[in-house]
């Protein structure tokens, strides 16, 4: 797509022009239309059409924070092709500060959606006919969920070398090779065709200022990658990520306060105490062990738990102690990119 327009919610975007547009989805209860807040820059030479898009999920905010700042960079007015950034698909959940739609509905399992759906439905539709039909790349940035936080990781069906390559430049140290779920944004972007990766770091309603610079120079690099934006003269260091060859949860074997003893990131081995769950007196502890050798890729924050919630997060490598070390280089690295933020 090059000297044609593209044209999105009646809007035309010639190359050379950045738009702002907002895709209608339904009518307000009182009156008025629910927007969804879209920034289309084209490029004035050639190349993907990438979108960028963030709060699929209403409370996952840091990767709204992302796309802001992407869109406050300079480099973004010389690219080739189109980016299409969207901060909020769920504007409901958004305005909310909830995870799903008003009708209760996880966006995120209601795509491609119908026009004539329910509300969860009718949103997926929108941003599939006036996003995801007109792009060609994909990136969909989330958090953990709520009280819970999610080492920066990279998350893709990696059965193509172009999706290889986007989860590699993408630069997270774990990427996790994870199939499709139906009715999720990536599995229709994979029906039409479109490579897409998903970004996973940081906790619901909380802006981490780590998750936010590591999945900005994420994005960035996937824009260099696939010829967006010029590559830097001495560009940084690229280790080849480690992909997990699995993942499990460690769930709350009885209700209490829980107390973690393990950091995100950190080397877990089978056996080893992650945790001790107590009652509120202390009189009684039981010990949360680890039920396989791993690296900590998610957590829970939120120390008041059930029977069955869900607490620790470990994804199975073949050279845990490398990837620990390597979480480490890469805290170190993002916060000196003099290039992010």
């Amino acid at each position: 797509m090059n000297g044609d327009a593209l044209v999105i919610a009646g809007t035309p975007i010639a190359p050379g022009e950045r738009q702002t547009v907002r895709i209608p989805v339904a009518k307000r209860m009182t009156s008025g239309q629910v927007e969804i807040p879209a920034c289309v820059v084209r490029g004035r030479r050639p190349g993907p059409v990438l979108f960028v898009c963030a709060a699929l999920h209403g409370d996952e905010i840091n990767g709204t924070a992302i796309v802001r700042e992407l869109l406050r960079m300079p480099q973004i007015r010389r690219i080739a092709g189109t980016l299409i950034a969207v901060p909020v698909v769920n504007v409901y959940g958004f305005i909310a500060h909830n995870r799903y739609l008003p009708d209760r509905r996880d966006l995120n399992r209601s795509f491609p959606g119908s026009p004539t759906g329910s509300l969860a439905s009718r949103l997926a539709n929108a941003f599939v006919t006036e996003v995801m039909e007109k792009s060609t790349h994909g990136i969909d940035l989330h958090t953990g969920s709520l009280h819970r936080a999610n080492l920066p990781q990279v998350r893709a069906m990696l059965d193509s070398k172009e999706i290889v390559g986007m989860a590699r430049a993408f630069g997270t140290p774990v990427v996790l090779d994870s199939a499709l779920r139906e009715g999720s944004l990536r599995s229709t972007a994979h029906q039409h065709g479109i490579p897409t990766v998903v970004y996973e770091a940081g906790e619901a309603l909380r802006f981490d200022e780590f998750a936010i610079r590591a999945g900005l120079r994420g994005v960035v690099s996937v824009m260099r990658e696939l010829g967006m934006l010029q590559r830097t003269r001495k560009p940084p260091k690229q280790r080849e990520p480690y992909v997990a060859r699995g993942s499990q949860w460690v769930r709350a074997p009885e209700p209490g306060v829980l107390v973690s003893r393990v950091k995100l990131g950190a080397r877990v081995q089978k056996g080893s105490v992650l945790g001790a769950l107590s009652d509120p007196l202390g009189e009684e502890e039981t010990l949360i062990r680890s039920p396989i050798h791993g690296v900590l890729i998610g957590r829970a924050n939120l120390p008041l738990c059930n029977e069955g919630d869900a607490l620790f997060h470990i994804a199975s490598f073949q050279r845990t102690r490398s990837v620990a070390e390597d979480v480490e280089i890469f805290r170190e690295e993002v916060v000196a990119d003099p290039e992010m933020l």
